[in-house]
């Protein structure tokens, strides 16, 4: 009886749905999430603006044979793809954080959107939301730990909801058939042991969960993350029209002279002196951003420059097929003896329909002898191509897999804010 009495007990906790806890409207809750999700990408951006990087793109990135050849030799065109792409990918979580603003009870918060647009044209921040980069430096860590908290209250979440599930199946299989009238088979001494290790899993789980809740993006307030947030896009927006030139315009408070922004993009110079970077064409870049930001606005004018125009890779979205193809190229001249039939196959399965057209087109009448001088010339040919074709195939491939890895990490943190694996978690 007194087995049957503690399972009962145990069935009547695992079955009963506790009382939802009482809404604070000031914090973030299930929207930590997401707010994660957001912080992330902040991060992201940030970190492709260090010195480091920019100086990489600068002397070496735009400068490769094959982005000459085939997409520019322009430098102020190259450099404003990628000030685009920054641009652009910070407008996105700028939207969903304005989307945020909206719960804060800061007036000036819940107008963030307008003020980010307004500095985004103009260069006015009226409530100095440009941080230091030291400020921005903490603000990075304290982000990053946030981050962390709140995909371990996911992990958390999710196991316990997992322990839960499996204590309630153990139950159901041990204790017979199901209705109040059914006869109930005895349990041994090690099911019973299993059971009340299982339960003690889950009480321990659920003091994680709470206390993950208290110390991650969870329990922080609209106010509070939303600030942050605020800052960081503004601080982020600031970099990236200083190390663009996107800047230099005669608008009210030019970014250029503020000083607060040369101590936050320059870390390592002083404020007065100049950016440790190449001003390489830097007139042009100053004339192309400053002409699309009086006709549309900086940040339109980055989402419209990364419109692939037609008859490209990009607006066909074949860039990711073409890359592998050209790497597939590359490691059959290196390894030529290695290429048989199969190899051969597979490689022509990749062509696209026009290609293998024009193949079979130059193949007509070609020689069916060998000729050891020929196959030299088309050896040294292809070598020299593939020198700077092969690398921006791997560049294609490596941006790719970081966008790729970029979205599923989004998706995993958000995807912890399902409310149905909120609501298998109690409080």
């Amino acid at each position: 009886m007194a087995i049957e009495s503690w399972l009962t007990k145990v069935r009547s906790a695992m079955s009963s749905k506790p009382s939802p806890p009482l809404a604070r409207k000031a914090n973030v809750g299930i929207l930590a999430f997401e707010v994660a999700s957001l912080m992330s990408k902040l991060l992201h951006v940030w970190r492709a603006l260090g010195d480091a990087t920019i100086a990489r793109l600068r002397h070496h990135l735009i400068n490769l044979d094959g982005v000459r050849k085939v997409v520019s030799d322009d430098d102020a065109v190259l450099l404003g793809l990628a000030c685009a792409e920054l641009a652009d990918a910070l407008r996105v979580v700028a939207d969903s954080v304005a989307t945020l603003a909206t719960r804060c009870a800061d007036p000036f918060l819940r107008e963030f959107g307008d003020a980010f647009a307004e500095f985004a044209d103009t260069g006015r921040d009226p409530h100095r939301w440009v941080s230091t980069w030291k400020e921005m430096d903490t603000r990075e860590h304290k982000m990053d730990k946030q981050v962390a908290a709140t995909t371990a209250l996911r992990r958390a979440m999710e196991e316990l909801a997992e322990a839960e599930h499996g204590l309630r199946k153990f139950l159901q299989s041990s204790g017979g058939g199901g209705g109040g009238g059914c006869h109930r088979r005895s349990l041994s001494a090690s099911k019973i042991s299993v059971a009340a290790e299982q339960q003690q899993l889950i009480f321990a789980k659920k003091q994680e969960v709470k206390h993950l809740k208290q110390t991650s993006l969870w329990g922080c307030s609209f106010d509070a993350v939303v600030s942050s947030l605020a800052r960081a896009a503004f601080t982020i927006l600031a970099r990236i029209k200083l190390v663009f030139g996107g800047g230099h315009d005669q608008r009210p408070t030019p970014l250029h002279r503020s000083l607060t922004l040369s101590s936050a993009v320059h870390p390592s110079v002083d404020a007065q002196s100049p950016p440790p970077l190449s001003r390489k064409s830097m007139s042009m870049e100053e004339e192309l951003f400053d002409q699309s930001a009086k006709r549309r606005g900086f940040l339109e004018y980055s989402s419209a420059a990364l419109v692939p125009p037609p008859g490209t890779l990009g607006a066909a979205a074949l860039a990711p097929r073409y890359a592998g193809l050209i790497i597939s190229i590359e490691r059959m001249a290196r390894s030529p003896r290695l290429v048989g039939p199969e190899e051969r196959d597979e490689l022509y399965g990749m062509l696209t329909a026009s290609v293998r057209a024009q193949l079979r087109a130059r193949l007509r009448g070609a020689v069916a002898a060998a000729d050891p001088g020929l196959a030299g010339q088309w050896r040294a040919a292809l070598g020299g191509i593939l020198e700077w074709l092969a690398p921006m195939a791997h560049a294609t491939v490596r941006w790719q897999a970081e966008r790729s890895f970029e979205q599923r990490k989004t998706a995993d943190i958000t995807a912890a804010g399902r409310w149905n694996l909120i609501a298998s978690c109690t409080e």
